[in-house]
This record gives structure tokens, C-alpha cells and sequence, in this order.
């Protein structure tokens, strides 16, 4: 079981629906945060929000080839990191056929090559029982016609995970991927290219952020969309 009371977290992506809604479920299990998000407004108006147990926060576009190196630098710089969960992405809806050159390197910067130089960053500076989270999505499991280069970012994020799982595992540290269902984070309203589908019901934020921690606690390495 991996205690969250005094554990120092480092949350990417914090100012998100599922960001949010992980760093304050964080909080409440009594888990000191530093939060990263691109915008520094948002990063302060939440960290204001989560009050004391936020130790510093990181403005950030992980895009950049070296920010997510700075920003887990900076984190580790703050207080010895336990673990670092990456809730940041993007998503774009669209026939493969009609996909441009800039959505697809946004859309493999973002929730593919970003997420892999983080994991990268993160084990120099985590030691014996330190965890990493990735969200990946439903459609690593399913890819999905309309978001074909979107399934392919999350099945790759996947197929890393599992191999730097068993890679870190003699080091005790934990790579967990998560793939929820769809969830009302509000990102499918904000693509960055395309319209979205007609969509079901989305999953509630909170819910997929309880389950997350949950599966932090209970030492569990990997969470697929039935999990949910």
C-alpha cells in the first residue's frame, strides 16, 4: 500500500478536468502538490483553491523538447519527489486522410513524446516505491475511427508504459497507465482540430479521480477501461 499523507506529488496538466479533479482528491488524502499547467492565471487560481498543501507550481507547455525536464527539476528542487501523475493532453477528431502536419505533431508532442521524456526525467529524481501515473485513454484499447491519430498517441503511451513498467519494477518504482472511458473533462470541447462526434455520457471527473488515487494507494499497475 503506497501512503499519500506527506507524499509529494507532482501533478502535470493540473489545471484540466481530470487534473483538477486528481489534484484535489490528492489534497484531501493529505498528498503535498506542486501543480503544472501552461497557463500561470489557472496554476495560481488553483493553487489558491488547494491552500497549503501546494508547495510550488511550474507554468509549462510540455511541448517544448526541455520543459519536462524543468519541470520536474523544479519539482524535486521544491521537496523530494514520491510520485508524478501526468493528466496533460489534447485531442483532435478528423478523417486520418485529412489530417495536417501541425495537429498530428501537437497531437504526438503532447500525449506521446512529452509523457516519454517525463518518465525519463522522473526516475533519476524518484526513489524505492515512487510511482508514476500516465492517463492514457479507452481508445488505447479501441482505437476509434475519426481519431485515428489520437488512438495511435494513447496506444503508443500505453506500449511505453508496459515496457518501462518492467523496466522500473527492479527499482521499485511503479508505472501505472490509466485508460478511462470518455469523461466529462471538457476536452472534447476543445479540440484542436475538428468537430467531435455525438458522444454518450461521459464519466464524471471525480469519479475517474477517486479511482485513480485509489489504484495509487492499493499498489495496482495497471488500470484499463473496465476498471472504471
Amino acid at each position: 500500500m503506497t501512503t499519500l499523507d506527506g507524499a509529494h506529488i507532482l501533478v502535470l496538466g493540473a489545471t484540466g478536468g481530470l487534473g483538477t479533479a486528481i489534484a484535489r482528491e490528492l489534497a484531501s488524502a493529505g498528498a503535498r502538490l506542486t501543480l503544472s499547467a501552461r497557463t500561470p492565471a489557472r496554476l495560481d487560481e488553483l493553487a489558491s483553491a488547494l491552500g497549503d498543501c501546494v508547495v510550488t507550481t511550474v507554468a509549462a507547455d510540455l511541448t517544448a523538447p526541455d520543459a519536462p525536464a524543468r519541470v520536474v527539476s523544479q519539482a524535486s528542487d521544491a521537496a523530494p519527489l514520491t510520485g508524478v501523475v501526468n493528466a496533460a493532453g489534447v485531442v483532435a477528431f478528423g478523417a486520418c486522410a485529412e489530417l495536417d502536419d501541425d495537429t498530428l505533431d501537437d497531437l504526438l508532442l503532447l500525449n506521446l513524446i512529452a509523457p516519454i521524456r517525463v518518465v525519463r526525467e522522473a526516475v533519476a529524481c524518484l526513489g524505492e516505491g515512487g510511482f508514476i501515473v500516465q492517463i492514457s485513454a479507452v481508445v488505447a484499447e479501441r482505437p476509434t475511427a475519426g481519431m485515428a491519430a489520437y488512438s495511435a498517441a494513447k496506444a503508443g503511451l500505453t506500449a511505453f508504459d508496459a515496457a518501462a513498467a518492467s523496466e522500473l519494477r527492479r527499482r521499485r518504482i511503479r508505472v501505472l497507465d490509466a485508460r478511462p472511458p470518455h469523461t466529462e473533462t471538457g476536452l472534447a470541447d476543445r479540440p484542436i482540430a475538428g468537430s467531435p462526434p455525438r458522444l454518450p455520457q461521459g464519466l464524471d471527473p471525480a469519479d475517474v479521480a477517486g479511482r485513480i488515487v485509489r489504484a495509487i494507494v492499493d499498489d495496482e499497475r495497471d488500470l484499463p477501461s473496465s476498471a472504471f
